[in-house]
């Protein structure tokens, strides 16, 4: 309950018609969630399956004497009758609740598998949102700067015409253009897989259209480190599915030890002995674990290993998490305070410098080299602003992934 609460939760910040309504696709039609789910619907039936008793058993017969066939000699000899017989088998005390309980347990591990896929697909749609973010804010820094060297060009241009600037003036900007047309070819071709990735994860055609991302300006996320490391450790899936698997060897070594208490089979049954007064018999049968005493201390020390590894992989399991939630929250505190730095400080200054040097580049006051040097500035902080927004904003869906927590309000 508190899983699905967590991915309604996952789901409530995004706004109508655009990522919410992807990862409402996602979670209804995507192959990977259908096919978590459908092993957890299979796990679940295994402990009815495993809490049955063997069916009963009936037999029919009779038995003649001075002739084969059924009723010879019937109420004149009394080794003559005719009857039948039930029975039962009953597992030992306590082995078909063992049996439930270790299924049980495995169904939760699956459950936890669900819940992880779920996590997964929405961490992977969201990182394929935020790129295809990027690559739309990519095109537009490319567009404007494209713009701005364009008018750089004519101004060149014209001081050309009248030698007051250098051909090689003109050459370096032509090739500053076709390197951006370079850039923008290669953003339009990251908008396209980034589309079809999405649509792949929806399990759409992959043409399908995908709406623009609207534009996702700086918001910090306010959370501790020990926030995660206990959010991580309560709800984890993966934690939770290792600590189910832990459960489910400890009670499958209890069967095994289990497994040397005897069987016993009940029957019961009535002959009819013609005129003579008819036979009851009943009868107890256990079987001798004569034979079996070796295989059963080799399972025993199957399961005691097996107990032993589930043991050590969740202790791997968790160290793997803390460090890779350590790892991802540095990199989102890293990413934000460059977000900060390029936003409020090298933006602004490196735009204010190319205005005064684009000013000043008409007059004559600097060189052709200043005003192309300034502009790939004002480019270069740009684009640095905007990867260091999209690793933050990635940062913080794997660490949305690893925990259930919603951190970030897109």
């Amino acid at each position: 309950m508190f899983q699905a609460f967590l991915l309604l939760g996952l789901l409530a910040p995004q706004d109508a018609g655009s990522l919410k309504d992807l990862i409402d696709q996602a979670l209804l039609r995507n192959p990977e969630i259908r096919a978590a789910r459908k092993k957890l619907e299979s796990a679940r039936q295994k402990p009815a399956m495993e809490r049955s008793r063997p069916d009963p058993m009936l037999g029919i017969g009779y038995q003649s004497s001075g002739g084969p066939l059924p009723g010879q000699g019937l109420g004149q000899e009394p080794t003559a009758n005719i009857g039948f017989m039930v029975s039962q088998t009953l597992p030992a005390a306590g082995k078909l609740r063992l049996r439930e309980r270790v299924a049980l347990k495995e169904a939760d591990a699956m459950s936890q598998e669900y819940w992880q896929a779920q996590l997964a697909v929405i961490a992977r749609l969201k990182t394929a949102w935020h790129q295809l973010h990027h690559a739309y804010a990519l095109t537009g820094i490319l567009e404007r700067n494209r713009d701005l060297l364009e008018r750089v060009l004519k101004v060149t241009e014209a001081r050309y015409a009248v030698n007051k600037a250098a051909q090689q003036d003109l050459l370096k900007a032509q090739t500053q253009l076709t390197l951006l047309e370079a850039r923008l070819t290669k953003a339009a071709q990251e908008k396209r897989s980034r589309e079809a990735e999405i649509n792949m994860l929806c399990a759409r055609p992959l043409e399908s259209p995908v709406p623009e991302p609207p534009d996702m300006g700086p918001e910090e996320s306010i959370v501790t480190l020990d926030r995660l490391y206990e959010q991580a450790k309560a709800w984890s899936p993966m934690l939770l599915r290792d600590r189910h698997n832990i459960e489910r060897t400890e009670l499958a070594l209890n069967l095994a030890r289990k497994e040397g208490s005897p069987d016993y089979t009940v029957s019961a049954g009535y002959y009819n002995m013609g005129s003579m007064p008819p036979m009851f018999m009943a009868k107890v049968d256990f079987n001798l674990p004569l034979f079996t005493r070796n295989r059963q201390r080799a399972a025993v020390a199957e399961q005691a290993h097996s107990l032993e590894a589930a043991r050590r992989s969740y202790q791997a399991t968790g160290n793997t998490l803390l460090f890779k939630i350590k790892d991802d929250w540095l990199m989102s505190a890293a990413a934000w305070k460059l977000v900060r730095i390029y936003s409020t400080t090298l933006m602004p200054q490196a735009a204010l410098t190319l205005e005064s040097s684009l000013n000043s580049y008409e007059t004559g006051q600097v060189d052709f080299l200043t005003v192309l040097m300034n502009l790939m500035a004002v480019l270069n902080a740009e684009m640095s602003y905007h990867e260091a927004l999209m690793d933050y904003h990635l940062s913080l869906s794997r660490l949305e992934e690893m925990t259930g927590l919603v951190l970030l309000e897109e």
